[in-house]
């Protein structure tokens, strides 16, 4: 008899310690994998729950149910809105005119020679920034016997209203050979340079009345003091 033993078949330490790292790196990374599952919620059936808000005492809110035979809510109807009334706007001064046609603040009742020679005198006058307006031009017979009434009640008698206004007989205004005319400037113009055009200041007391009483070019006549009627 040996006194020798069979070999043992033994497993080399390298592969042991092999074995058992391999066996610790896969348990790690299982409890990685379930803990990384449960980081991310992984867990979809839950997400396709409906969340629920509970009512008291914890029990699900009551479900109300649409009655389908409910009709859609009526909007309500738009009320027209009233256009504004157009104010109506301010009527304009109608331009006083005569039997005739002609405007009294115009010169197209006047006489042919006072007329053209106004018209040159309005265009001389504008050029050196004065603009002559017409007050009063030719005037009816009507108009002149009012205003010599009023002439009459405002001066105390009929010899002291004619110095002012001519009864209609007598008038140039009534003849359109006679022009009031407006403002204060255009008659210091026209007093000053009316001769130049045969159209000169009448009265020392009408500053406003211009007659065609000169030839264009030369000197005006002396003024009269006011008017003078006539007997009949």
């Amino acid at each position: 008899m040996s006194n020798h033993l069979p070999p043992r078949h033994t497993v080399p330490v390298r592969a042991w310690l092999l074995s058992v790292t391999g066996l610790a790196v896969v348990a790690s990374l299982v409890m990685w994998h379930a803990q990384l599952v449960d980081l991310l919620d992984f867990d979809t059936s839950a997400d396709k729950r409906p969340v629920v808000a509970s009512g008291p005492g914890g029990s699900p809110p009551p479900v109300v149910e649409v009655s389908k035979s409910t009709p859609p809510p009526v909007k309500p109807s738009k009320t027209p809105t009233r256009k504004p009334t157009k104010t109506p706007s301010t009527p304009t001064k109608t331009p006083t005119r005569s039997s005739s046609g002609y405007s009294e603040e115009d010169i197209d009742g006047l006489s042919p020679k006072l007329r053209t020679r106004l018209r040159k005198a309005i265009t001389a006058a504008k050029a050196d920034g004065v603009r002559i307006s017409i007050t009063s031009a030719r005037r009816s017979a009507a108009k002149q016997r009012r205003l010599l009434r009023e002439a009459i009640v405002k001066y105390g008698s009929y010899q002291a209203a004619t110095r002012w206004v001519l009864p209609p007989e007598q008038s140039a205004h009534v003849q359109g050979t006679a022009v009031d005319i407006g403002p204060q400037a255009a008659m210091v113009w026209l007093n000053k340079n009316g001769w130049r055009y045969g159209v000169c200041r009448r009265y020392d007391n009408e500053p406003w009345h211009f007659e065609a009483l000169t030839t264009p070019g030369k000197r005006c006549p002396a003024r009269e003091p006011h008017a003078v009627a006539t007997a009949d």
